[in-house]
Protein backbone atom coordinates (compact mmCIF):
# COMPACT_ATOMS: atom_id res chain seq x y z
CA UNK A 1 0.00 0.00 0.00
CA UNK A 2 -0.98 2.87 -1.37
CA UNK A 3 -1.80 0.03 -4.35
CA UNK A 4 -2.45 3.45 -6.81
CA UNK A 5 0.93 4.68 -6.10
CA UNK A 6 3.25 4.42 -9.77
CA UNK A 7 5.68 2.59 -7.58
CA UNK A 8 3.61 -0.08 -6.46
CA UNK A 9 1.56 -0.30 -9.23
CA UNK A 10 5.36 -1.11 -11.21
CA UNK A 11 5.94 -4.17 -8.81
CA UNK A 12 4.06 -6.09 -10.39
CA UNK A 13 4.49 -8.45 -13.69
CA UNK A 14 2.88 -6.52 -16.76
CA UNK A 15 1.19 -9.44 -17.81
CA UNK A 16 0.31 -10.53 -14.31
CA UNK A 17 2.53 -13.39 -14.17
CA UNK A 18 3.41 -13.26 -10.86
CA UNK A 19 0.01 -13.84 -9.19
CA UNK A 20 -0.26 -11.40 -6.91
CA UNK A 21 -2.81 -9.44 -6.33
CA UNK A 22 -2.50 -6.73 -4.76
CA UNK A 23 -5.77 -4.98 -3.46
CA UNK A 24 -7.14 -1.45 -4.35
CA UNK A 25 -7.22 1.36 -1.80
CA UNK A 26 -10.45 2.01 -0.13
CA UNK A 27 -11.37 5.57 -1.02
CA UNK A 28 -11.52 8.13 1.85
CA UNK A 29 -14.92 9.60 2.88
CA UNK A 30 -14.28 12.73 1.49
CA UNK A 31 -12.77 11.53 -2.36
CA UNK A 32 -9.76 13.59 -1.57
CA UNK A 33 -6.07 12.36 -3.10
CA UNK A 34 -2.69 13.87 -3.16
CA UNK A 35 -0.69 15.01 -6.15
CA UNK A 36 -0.23 11.98 -7.75
CA UNK A 37 -3.60 10.58 -7.57
CA UNK A 38 -3.43 8.30 -4.45
CA UNK A 39 -4.23 9.05 -0.87
CA UNK A 40 -2.92 7.93 2.62
CA UNK A 41 -3.68 4.54 3.08
CA UNK A 42 -7.51 3.73 4.90
CA UNK A 43 -5.98 0.08 6.01
CA UNK A 44 -3.97 1.32 8.40
CA UNK A 45 -6.27 1.39 10.90
CA UNK A 46 -6.53 -1.34 13.69
CA UNK A 47 -10.14 -1.64 12.86
CA UNK A 48 -10.16 -2.17 9.56
CA UNK A 49 -7.50 -5.13 10.26
CA UNK A 50 -10.08 -6.48 12.54
CA UNK A 51 -13.12 -6.00 10.19
CA UNK A 52 -10.76 -7.13 6.84
CA UNK A 53 -7.98 -9.20 7.69
CA UNK A 54 -9.82 -12.67 6.25
CA UNK A 55 -10.01 -10.31 2.76
CA UNK A 56 -6.04 -10.58 2.41
CA UNK A 57 -2.73 -12.95 3.05
CA UNK A 58 -0.30 -10.16 4.22
CA UNK A 59 0.07 -6.22 4.12
CA UNK A 60 3.08 -4.56 2.48
CA UNK A 61 3.20 -1.08 3.58
CA UNK A 62 5.61 1.63 1.45
CA UNK A 63 4.74 4.88 2.82
CA UNK A 64 1.47 7.08 3.67
CA UNK A 65 1.92 7.08 7.37
CA UNK A 66 3.63 10.44 7.86
CA UNK A 67 0.13 11.29 10.41
CA UNK A 68 0.27 8.09 11.92
CA UNK A 69 1.74 7.86 15.64
CA UNK A 70 3.96 5.14 16.58
CA UNK A 71 1.64 4.18 19.16
CA UNK A 72 -0.86 3.35 16.62
CA UNK A 73 1.79 1.98 14.19
CA UNK A 74 3.06 -0.40 16.88
CA UNK A 75 -1.43 -1.45 17.57
CA UNK A 76 -1.37 -1.64 13.89
CA UNK A 77 1.00 -4.32 14.02
CA UNK A 78 -0.13 -6.22 17.19
CA UNK A 79 -3.13 -6.90 15.19
CA UNK A 80 -1.36 -8.12 12.24
CA UNK A 81 0.57 -10.40 14.55
CA UNK A 82 -2.88 -11.55 15.81
CA UNK A 83 -4.83 -12.21 12.83
CA UNK A 84 -1.65 -14.26 11.38
CA UNK A 85 -1.13 -11.55 8.99
CA UNK A 86 2.90 -11.00 7.99
CA UNK A 87 3.85 -7.53 7.78
CA UNK A 88 6.61 -6.59 4.92
CA UNK A 89 8.12 -3.21 4.53
CA UNK A 90 9.88 -1.55 1.87
CA UNK A 91 11.76 1.47 3.69
CA UNK A 92 11.78 4.38 1.26
CA UNK A 93 12.94 6.93 4.02
CA UNK A 94 15.41 7.04 6.28
CA UNK A 95 14.54 10.55 6.55
CA UNK A 96 10.90 11.65 5.95
CA UNK A 97 11.81 14.88 3.14
CA UNK A 98 9.00 16.46 4.77
CA UNK A 99 9.25 16.74 8.16
CA UNK A 100 11.83 19.13 9.17
CA UNK A 101 12.55 17.59 12.64
CA UNK A 102 13.54 14.18 12.20
CA UNK A 103 12.51 12.55 15.40
CA UNK A 104 9.14 11.60 14.44
CA UNK A 105 9.67 9.39 11.38
CA UNK A 106 12.59 8.30 13.26
CA UNK A 107 10.14 6.69 15.86
CA UNK A 108 7.86 5.41 13.13
CA UNK A 109 10.67 3.27 11.96
CA UNK A 110 11.92 1.95 15.33
CA UNK A 111 8.18 0.31 14.94
CA UNK A 112 7.84 -0.76 11.63
CA UNK A 113 11.58 -2.04 11.25
CA UNK A 114 11.50 -4.02 14.36
CA UNK A 115 8.20 -5.61 13.57
CA UNK A 116 8.58 -6.46 9.91
CA UNK A 117 8.61 -9.99 8.90
CA UNK A 118 10.42 -9.12 5.65
CA UNK A 119 12.19 -5.50 5.43
CA UNK A 120 13.53 -4.33 1.50
CA UNK A 121 14.71 -1.07 0.70
CA UNK A 122 16.40 0.54 -2.76
CA UNK A 123 19.40 0.55 -2.30
CA UNK A 124 22.88 -1.22 -1.03
CA UNK A 125 23.85 2.20 0.43
CA UNK A 126 20.11 2.59 2.79
CA UNK A 127 20.80 -1.15 3.57
CA UNK A 128 23.48 -1.25 5.44
CA UNK A 129 22.22 2.53 7.37
CA UNK A 130 19.25 0.48 7.99
CA UNK A 131 21.74 -2.49 9.62
CA UNK A 132 23.67 0.00 11.24
CA UNK A 133 21.15 1.65 13.05
CA UNK A 134 18.61 -1.47 13.93
CA UNK A 135 21.03 -4.53 13.10
CA UNK A 136 18.31 -5.79 10.54
CA UNK A 137 19.41 -6.51 6.88
CA UNK A 138 17.13 -5.48 4.34
CA UNK A 139 16.94 -7.28 0.81
CA UNK A 140 17.45 -4.64 -1.96
CA UNK A 141 15.66 -4.48 -4.99
CA UNK A 142 15.81 -1.56 -7.07
CA UNK A 143 12.97 0.79 -8.13
CA UNK A 144 11.15 0.02 -10.95
CA UNK A 145 10.39 2.50 -14.07
CA UNK A 146 8.27 5.10 -13.04
CA UNK A 147 7.58 6.35 -17.30
CA UNK A 148 4.81 4.12 -18.77
CA UNK A 149 6.52 2.06 -21.83
CA UNK A 150 5.12 4.14 -24.77
CA UNK A 151 7.25 7.63 -23.37
CA UNK A 152 10.44 4.59 -22.53
CA UNK A 153 10.06 3.36 -26.49
CA UNK A 154 10.02 6.84 -27.77
CA UNK A 155 13.21 8.47 -29.12
CA UNK A 156 14.47 12.18 -27.27
CA UNK A 157 13.69 15.16 -29.30
CA UNK A 158 17.27 16.89 -29.75
CA UNK A 159 17.61 20.35 -27.22
CA UNK A 160 18.30 23.63 -28.94
CA UNK A 161 19.90 24.56 -25.52
CA UNK A 162 21.61 22.92 -22.40
CA UNK A 163 18.99 23.20 -19.96
CA UNK A 164 19.75 23.38 -16.53
CA UNK A 165 16.31 22.16 -14.66
CA UNK A 166 15.91 23.36 -10.87
CA UNK A 167 12.03 22.85 -9.85
CA UNK A 168 11.16 24.06 -6.53
CA UNK A 169 7.90 22.59 -6.44
CA UNK A 170 5.90 23.93 -3.01
CA UNK A 171 9.04 24.14 -1.08
CA UNK A 172 8.98 20.87 0.69
CA UNK A 173 10.70 20.48 4.22
CA UNK A 174 14.06 19.27 2.63
CA UNK A 175 14.42 21.48 0.11
CA UNK A 176 16.49 24.93 -0.03
CA UNK A 177 17.00 26.07 -3.46
CA UNK A 178 18.08 29.67 -2.68
CA UNK A 179 21.89 28.58 -2.62
CA UNK A 180 22.11 26.13 -5.14
CA UNK A 181 20.09 28.09 -7.77
CA UNK A 182 22.72 31.18 -6.95
CA UNK A 183 25.60 28.79 -7.42
CA UNK A 184 23.80 27.84 -11.42
CA UNK A 185 23.10 31.28 -12.01
CA UNK A 186 26.69 31.95 -11.89
CA UNK A 187 27.58 28.42 -13.79
CA UNK A 188 25.30 29.20 -16.31
CA UNK A 189 26.82 32.43 -17.81
CA UNK A 190 30.25 30.49 -18.22
CA UNK A 191 28.13 27.94 -20.88
CA UNK A 192 26.91 29.79 -23.79
CA UNK A 193 24.55 27.49 -25.09
CA UNK A 194 23.14 27.24 -21.65
CA UNK A 195 20.16 28.40 -20.16
CA UNK A 196 18.62 27.67 -16.22
CA UNK A 197 15.12 27.38 -15.85
CA UNK A 198 13.27 27.40 -12.55
CA UNK A 199 10.04 25.74 -11.87
CA UNK A 200 7.35 26.47 -8.78
CA UNK A 201 4.58 26.31 -7.79
CA UNK A 202 1.49 29.01 -7.79
CA UNK A 203 0.23 27.69 -4.35
CA UNK A 204 3.35 29.45 -2.77
CA UNK A 205 1.76 32.63 -3.49
CA UNK A 206 -2.05 31.26 -2.34
CA UNK A 207 -2.48 32.88 1.85
CA UNK A 208 -5.01 30.26 2.15
CA UNK A 209 -3.14 27.54 1.26
CA UNK A 210 -0.94 25.04 3.34
CA UNK A 211 2.73 26.12 1.44
CA UNK A 212 2.18 29.79 1.38
CA UNK A 213 5.83 31.45 1.19
CA UNK A 214 5.89 34.45 -0.58
CA UNK A 215 9.18 35.90 0.88
CA UNK A 216 11.07 32.31 -0.75
CA UNK A 217 8.70 32.99 -4.36
CA UNK A 218 9.79 36.47 -4.14
CA UNK A 219 13.17 35.74 -3.93
CA UNK A 220 13.24 32.58 -6.49
CA UNK A 221 11.00 34.96 -8.58
CA UNK A 222 14.15 37.80 -8.66
CA UNK A 223 16.14 34.97 -10.69
CA UNK A 224 14.29 36.39 -13.41
CA UNK A 225 16.88 39.00 -13.58
CA UNK A 226 19.64 37.26 -14.13
CA UNK A 227 21.14 36.57 -17.06
CA UNK A 228 20.49 33.22 -19.23
CA UNK A 229 17.97 32.34 -16.63
CA UNK A 230 13.92 31.69 -16.90
CA UNK A 231 11.45 31.25 -13.87
CA UNK A 232 7.76 30.05 -14.38
CA UNK A 233 5.15 29.73 -11.68
CA UNK A 234 2.18 27.12 -12.48
CA UNK A 235 -0.15 24.56 -10.69
CA UNK A 236 1.09 20.97 -10.11
CA UNK A 237 2.02 19.44 -13.62
CA UNK A 238 -0.16 16.33 -14.64
CA UNK A 239 1.79 13.33 -15.36
CA UNK A 240 2.41 14.28 -19.20
CA UNK A 241 3.11 17.36 -18.39
CA UNK A 242 5.81 16.69 -16.12
CA UNK A 243 7.41 14.45 -18.34
CA UNK A 244 7.32 17.08 -21.18
CA UNK A 245 8.80 19.15 -18.55
CA UNK A 246 11.60 16.97 -17.64
CA UNK A 247 12.14 16.19 -21.58
CA UNK A 248 12.98 19.61 -22.01
CA UNK A 249 15.93 19.35 -19.74
CA UNK A 250 19.15 18.59 -20.07
CA UNK A 251 19.84 18.47 -16.71
CA UNK A 252 17.84 18.32 -13.28
CA UNK A 253 19.42 19.46 -9.95
CA UNK A 254 17.70 18.19 -6.93
CA UNK A 255 17.93 21.37 -4.36
CA UNK A 256 17.73 18.85 -1.04
CA UNK A 257 19.35 18.90 2.15
CA UNK A 258 18.03 15.27 3.37
CA UNK A 259 16.14 13.09 2.40
CA UNK A 260 16.94 9.06 1.09
CA UNK A 261 15.34 7.99 -2.78
CA UNK A 262 13.97 9.67 -5.55
CA UNK A 263 11.10 8.66 -7.80
CA UNK A 264 11.68 11.96 -9.67
CA UNK A 265 15.26 10.73 -10.32
CA UNK A 266 14.01 7.46 -11.88
CA UNK A 267 11.46 9.64 -13.92
CA UNK A 268 14.59 11.24 -15.46
CA UNK A 269 16.58 7.88 -16.07
CA UNK A 270 13.53 6.60 -18.23
CA UNK A 271 13.62 9.89 -20.31
CA UNK A 272 17.78 10.21 -20.60
CA UNK A 273 17.70 13.83 -18.55
CA UNK A 274 20.54 13.94 -16.18
CA UNK A 275 20.68 14.03 -12.34
CA UNK A 276 22.48 16.31 -10.42
CA UNK A 277 21.68 15.23 -7.07
CA UNK A 278 23.31 15.85 -3.62
CA UNK A 279 25.10 13.92 -1.83
CA UNK A 280 23.25 13.70 1.79
CA UNK A 281 20.66 10.23 1.63
CA UNK A 282 21.58 7.30 -1.07
CA UNK A 283 20.67 9.20 -4.44
CA UNK A 284 23.91 8.40 -5.95
CA UNK A 285 23.28 4.77 -5.12
CA UNK A 286 19.98 5.02 -7.01
CA UNK A 287 21.01 5.47 -10.50
CA UNK A 288 24.21 6.60 -12.40
CA UNK A 289 23.75 10.77 -11.61
CA UNK A 290 26.35 13.49 -10.90
CA UNK A 291 26.58 14.53 -7.49
CA UNK A 292 27.51 17.34 -4.89
CA UNK A 293 27.61 17.83 -1.22
CA UNK A 294 25.02 19.33 0.18
CA UNK A 295 23.77 18.75 3.45
CA UNK A 296 23.81 19.58 7.06
CA UNK A 297 27.21 20.98 6.85
CA UNK A 298 26.36 22.79 4.24
CA UNK A 299 26.92 23.38 0.20
CA UNK A 300 29.84 22.28 -1.36
CA UNK A 301 29.27 25.19 -4.31
CA UNK A 302 32.54 24.04 -6.04
CA UNK A 303 31.39 20.51 -6.40
CA UNK A 304 27.69 21.96 -7.94
CA UNK A 305 29.86 23.63 -10.50
CA UNK A 306 32.20 20.76 -11.40
CA UNK A 307 28.98 18.53 -11.92
CA UNK A 308 27.40 20.46 -13.59
CA UNK A 309 30.09 20.71 -16.59
CA UNK A 310 30.81 17.26 -16.44
CA UNK A 311 26.96 17.14 -16.99
CA UNK A 312 27.17 19.60 -19.95
CA UNK A 313 30.10 17.59 -21.54
CA UNK A 314 28.90 14.13 -20.96
CA UNK A 315 25.69 12.01 -22.42
CA UNK A 316 23.04 11.34 -19.71
CA UNK A 317 22.39 8.01 -19.44
CA UNK A 318 18.96 6.22 -20.26
CA UNK A 319 16.80 3.54 -19.73
CA UNK A 320 15.57 1.74 -21.92
CA UNK A 321 12.11 -0.60 -22.13
CA UNK A 322 13.68 -3.81 -22.57
CA UNK A 323 15.46 -3.04 -20.01
CA UNK A 324 12.84 -1.68 -17.39
CA UNK A 325 10.87 -4.68 -18.83
CA UNK A 326 13.35 -7.31 -17.59
CA UNK A 327 13.80 -5.55 -14.12
CA UNK A 328 10.36 -5.44 -13.42
CA UNK A 329 9.29 -8.87 -14.24
CA UNK A 330 12.62 -9.67 -11.91
CA UNK A 331 11.17 -7.73 -9.30
CA UNK A 332 7.72 -8.94 -9.40
CA UNK A 333 8.87 -12.62 -9.38
CA UNK A 334 11.65 -11.45 -6.54
CA UNK A 335 8.32 -10.04 -4.41
CA UNK A 336 6.63 -13.34 -5.05
CA UNK A 337 9.26 -14.85 -3.62
CA UNK A 338 9.27 -12.70 -0.63
CA UNK A 339 5.75 -13.23 0.01
CA UNK A 340 6.22 -17.03 -0.14
CA UNK A 341 8.92 -16.67 2.56
CA UNK A 342 6.41 -14.42 4.78
CA UNK A 343 3.48 -16.61 4.06
CA UNK A 344 5.37 -19.46 5.21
Amino acid sequence: MPASHVYVRHLGDPDAADGVLRLPDPPPADGRTVPGGWWPPLMLDPAWIDAHHAEFDLMHLHFGFDTVEPAVLREITGRLRAHGKPLVYTVHDLRNPHHPDPAAHHAQLDVLIAAADVLITLTPGAAREIERRWGRRPHVLPHPHVVEPGLLRAGRTPLRRFGIGVHVKSLRANMDPLPVLEVLAGVVTELPDAVLRINLHDEMFDPDNHWYDPDTGAAVLAFRQRQQVEVQVHEYFSDAELWRYLSSLSVSVLPYRFGTHSGWLEACYDLGTAVIAPDCGHYGDQRPCHTYGFGADGLDAAALRRAVLAAHAGRAPRATWPQRLAERRALAAAHRRLYQRALS
